[in-house]
């Protein structure tokens, strides 16, 4: 192929993953809207559109009559057929998803653990739901990969999880093992850097160009930054460990760790145990709280938490700067009881030009933001190049 071929090749690939892009983050569309937001002409767009059907990504349907105003534009939507399998391995529980294209969730299992998982028991696990998915509800679905969100330190480039902690997991070549259980291409990412992802595609931080995440699960607390519309991983792949930091903590009587971090101080299994739940979904923690707030212990504790988790949010909105802090898992539990206060708590701790506009926002895709965030990153791939499937 000549350069100039390579060139116009390159073109097409681009305008492909552009109108592709467009269906997945914004829903179905019609060829005119397509037409209006990419900036080509609708003979291209309606042959780049007929290229995707022939990929099998997108499909095409008559417009609703009853909004028909001259001629009408057939309207676009993601193929509901492709999948990606998520999977959020996590100290108690492993959760294994079906995430469309269309970024609905075609099915969702919830797996209990006694004992922390293995990773070659994660494998096949996985396995094993997904041969039982293809013969019920995943029967006419084409399954793009899997992609894995794990509570520890990933190496983006080849998947090896360096340190998950509370797994027990070690330098553990994760997407080579999942792949050789499932023969499905697999991508692995840190838990808390996908659900930055998915909340600044479709959650709360949609929209803003500079945000800070911080989610709280089972195994602790992770984090994502986004700078200028763009997330920011570092070098290895391993930013935003917040829950490793160590916030100042004003008071002795509020230390519980000796020389702990943020994830020792501010923790979920602390709060479960102070409402008396030996385990329990977000959501009934949330419940618990509530109803025992008034508790002398459940509000002390609560506070506790509030105040060095105030502190740790200042450091991070000195440091970045961002104009909203986005909190998901617990610790969305633990803002919700009085996000105004935890707001002029932060504020009152950071510099006021950093704080002056700073929102703190719960995760807006809630249980599902991990597994939304695994499913992009095996997406990604399709979105950039796309192919037949």
């Amino acid at each position: 192929m000549t350069e100039q071929g390579r060139t116009v090749e390159s073109v097409r690939r681009a305008n492909l993953g552009s109108i592709l892009g467009i269906v997945h983050r914004e829903g179905p569309q019609s060829r005119a809207a397509l037409t209006e937001s990419t900036g080509l002409n609708r003979s291209t767009v309606a042959d780049l559109v007929a290229t995707l059907v022939s990929f099998g990504l997108v499909v095409e349907r008559a417009p609703d009559p009853s909004h028909r105003v001259g001629r009408p534009s057939p309207v676009v939507c993601v193929d509901p057929a492709v999948v990606a399998i998520a999977v959020n391995p996590e100290v108690d529980a492993l959760e294994i998803a079906a995430v469309g294209l269309d970024r609905a969730i075609r099915a969702v299992v919830d797996l209990p653990q006694e004992h922390l998982l293995t990773p070659e028991a994660t494998a096949d696990l996985v396995a094993a739901q997904i041969a039982t998915w293809r013969r019920a509800e995943l029967a006419d679905a084409r399954i793009l990969g899997v992609g894995l969100a794990v509570p520890g330190l990933v190496r983006v480039e080849d998947g090896l999880v360096r340190d998950a902690p509370h797994l027990g997991w070690v330098d553990v070549p994760l997407r080579d093992v999942v792949a050789a259980a499932t023969g499905i291409p697999v991508v692995v990412g840190n838990d808390a850097t996908l659900g930055t992802v998915a909340e600044h595609l479709f959650g709360a931080a949609s929209g803003i160009d500079n945000a800070v995440y911080l989610n709280g699960g089972a195994s602790g607390i992770g984090g994502g930054i986004i700078v200028n519309g763009m997330p920011v991983v570092g070098a290895g792949g391993y930013a935003g460990e917040f829950g490793q930091n160590r916030p100042g903590i004003a008071t002795l009587a509020d230390r519980r760790a000796r020389d702990g971090v943020l994830e020792d101080e501010v923790s979920r299994a602390r709060l479960l145990s102070v409402v008396g739940l030996g385990r329990g979904d977000d959501r009934e923690l949330g419940d618990a709280l509530a109803a025992q707030i008034d508790t002398p212990s459940v509000a002390g504790e609560v506070e506790r938490q509030r105040r060095i988790l105030a502190t740790a949010l200042a450091n991070a909105v000195n440091v970045l700067n961002p104009s909203a802090v986005v909190l998901g898992g617990f610790l969305a539990v633990l803002a919700g009881l009085d996000v105004a206060a935890l707001e002029q708590a932060v504020r009152a701790q950071a510099m006021p030009a950093c704080g002056e506009d700073l929102r703190i926002l719960p995760a807006g895709l809630a249980d599902h933001r991990l597994l939304i965030g695994a499913a992009e990153a095996v997406f990604e791939r399709v979105l950039a190049n796309p192919q037949p499937v």
